[in-house]
C-alpha cells in the first residue's frame, strides 16, 4: 500500500499518535529526565533562545495572520506555503526552549510575589494549557492537507481543525511573548 493512502487513512491515529509523542518530549525536557551532561552545552545558545524564540513566535504570529487572510482570499498555495513555514517556526521555537530547559530548567519568575501569583502564573498555565490543547489539531490539520488532493481536503474536518489551531497558536504564541517580557525586561 503506498505511504500516502496508509497516511490518508490513518489520520486520527497518527495525529494521536505524533500528539502524544511530542508532549512526551515536551514533559521529559521540563523534568529534566535526560541524565546530567547527555546535552552539550553553549552558554552563548542559552543566553540567546529567550530572545531568539520571542522573535520566532512574533514572527510566527504574522505568518499564521497572513495564513488566514490567504486562505479566506481563496489562495490555497499561499496558504500551505504559509502554514507550512508557521509549523517550521513552531518546530524551531519548541527545539530550541526544549533544548534550553533540558539544560537549564526552566526560567525562575523574579517579580513580586504578587505579580507571580496574580499575573505570571495564570499566564503561564493559560498559555502551556493553549499549547498543549493546541497540538493535536496542529497535527490533524497538518496530516489531512499533507495527505489528501486539494479537492478532497474539503470532505474533512480540516477546515475547523485548522480554525481552532490558528486560534489557539496566535493567542498561545502572544502569551509566550508576554511571558518572555515579564521573565526578561519587566522584572
Amino acid at each position: 500500500m503506498e505511504t500516502r493512502t496508509w497516511a490518508r487513512e490513518h489520520v486520527p491515529a497518527l495525529t494521536a499518535l505524533l500528539t502524544v509523542g511530542s508532549l512526551a518530549l515536551v514533559f521529559g525536557a521540563v523534568l529534566r529526565l535526560l541524565p546530567a551532561g547527555a546535552l552539550p552545552t553553549h552558554a552563548g545558545l542559552l543566553a540567546a533562545i529567550p530572545h531568539v524564540n520571542a522573535a520566532v513566535s512574533l514572527v510566527a504570529i504574522g505568518t499564521i495572520a497572513a495564513d488566514v487572510r490567504a486562505i479566506r482570499r481563496g489562495d490555497v498555495r499561499r496558504h500551505r506555503a504559509l502554514m507550512v513555514t508557521s509549523f517550521g517556526l513552531f518546530a524551531l521555537f519548541l527545539g530550541l526552549y526544549l533544548y534550553r530547559v533540558a539544560v537549564l530548567g526552566p526560567t525562575e519568575f523574579a517579580g513580586p510575589a504578587v505579580v507571580r501569583t496574580y499575573v505570571y502564573l495564570p499566564v503561564l498555565f493559560v498559555h502551556i494549557a493553549l499549547a498543549i490543547v493546541c497540538v493535536p489539531f496542529v497535527f490533524y490539520a497538518l496530516l489531512v492537507a499533507s495527505t489528501r488532493p486539494i479537492a478532497e481536503i474539503y470532505g474533512t474536518h480540516h477546515r475547523t481543525a485548522g480554525r481552532v489551531a490558528a486560534s489557539l497558536w496566535v493567542v498561545s504564541f502572544s502569551m509566550g511573548v508576554v511571558i518572555y517580557a515579564m521573565l526578561y525586561h519587566v522584572f
